[in-house]
């Protein structure tokens, strides 16, 4: 496996290899985790999982399983003895749920991974943030990470997030160094989450576009995205440039909202989407659906909620100068060639 990987790929393993004895990856088990430890083990590196569930096929590469909680600490801990690097990938995304089941994990979970490394005298952590961090429903044009965390968040997701990567860049110093990485829209084989929502919908005539206008927006692929996180580890175990230090991450290729909906949906021979709503009246059914969902106590996500709206009728596209210049990033795959393969595992 280590052979199919591209050469860039092997350079930034092999620089990472003679630095680390043992791997920690929380949340191993999902997409970015999962692809994260197939590139640790192609180069023959030790590495220890966690996640919720039970997934065999890790435990078949030679990945070291624990199942468990992040928000249980002493779970955590025993997991965590004797490992020298962490990437802490695991978290609740969404948009749609309580307070707690949403900072309980990203928030208190977070608290237990930097409490136990620096109990264990682990030194490095790459935390895996997010660019909702800083959304407050306005367009995102070329921004940096100068910009500041949003004031007013849409949902708890984002500012559970913002809270968590604070407290892993707060906690960095000589000793234990953190980095925070805000990869934007993942996608690619196997993806669980973007790419089967838009084929769902789209199959039962329920996807359109929202706004009267095609925003930018970036995406990336999910090896570019395990690329950055491999980089940003060898980084602090070397110059570390990254310490402390958070980074929005993309494929560097913004394109339009619908380009990238039609483009998943050319994969699987599925007519192109050209039905639109208008912002206000997206915003609006957000407003009323989460209004409805709440009295109801209903678990299952609205189709609209008033981050969706904003999401989808707004641009997102980022700088990633400082990802570039401090740990040498360069997206690998452009979105061409990563849909290409995600046809084929189509």
């Amino acid at each position: 496996m280590f052979e199919d990987l591209l050469v860039q790929e092997q350079q930034a393993l092999m620089a990472l290899k003679p630095v680390v004895n043992k791997v920690f990856v929380t949340g191993a088990g999902g997409f970015l985790g999962k692809t994260i430890c197939k590139r640790l083990r192609a180069a023959n590196i030790e590495v220890v999982g966690f996640a919720r569930g039970s997934y065999p096929d890790l435990s078949d590469m030679g990945v070291t399983m624990f199942q468990g909680d992040i928000a249980d600490y002493d779970s955590l801990f025993n997991a965590m003895r004797e490992c020298d690097l962490v990437f802490h990938v695991a978290s609740k995304a969404g948009v749609w749920g309580s307070r707690d089941s949403y900072f309980e994990p990203n928030v208190n979970g977070t608290a237990n991974i930097i409490r136990a490394c620096k109990q264990l005298n682990i030194e490095r952590l790459v935390y895996t943030s997010t660019p909702s961090v800083t959304f407050a429903g306005e367009d995102e044009a070329g921004i940096d990470e100068s910009a500041p965390y949003a004031e007013k968040f849409l949902n708890y997701y984002g500012h559970s997030k913002a809270i968590a990567e604070k407290m892993v860049l707060d906690a960095n110093s000589e000793e234990f160094k953190t980095t925070a990485l805000r990869p934007h829209l993942i996608w690619g084989p196997e993806d669980p989450h973007l790419v089967p929502r838009v084929i769902e919908r789209a199959k039962i005539g329920k996807l359109k576009l929202v706004g009267k206008q095609d925003k930018l927006v970036d995406t990336i692929y999910v090896d570019n995205a395990a690329y950055a996180h491999i980089l940003a580890a060898v980084d602090l175990s070397t110059t570390a440039n990254a310490a402390g230090k958070a980074y929005f991450l993309s494929n560097d290729e913004p394109i339009t909202m619908a380009s990238m909906l039609n483009k998943i949906l050319a994969c699987v021979d599925i007519a192109p989407v050209t039905k639109r709503v208008p912002a206000g009246v997206a915003y609006t059914a957000g407003v009323v659906l989460e209004s409805v969902y709440g009295l109801l106590n209903k678990q299952q996500e609205p189709i609209m909620t008033r981050f969706v709206a904003r999401q989808l009728s707004t641009c997102h596209y980022f700088d990633i100068s400082a990802a570039k210049q401090d740990f040498g990033y360069r997206a690998l795959i452009n979105i061409d060639e990563g849909m290409q393969r995600l046809k084929q595992s189509l």
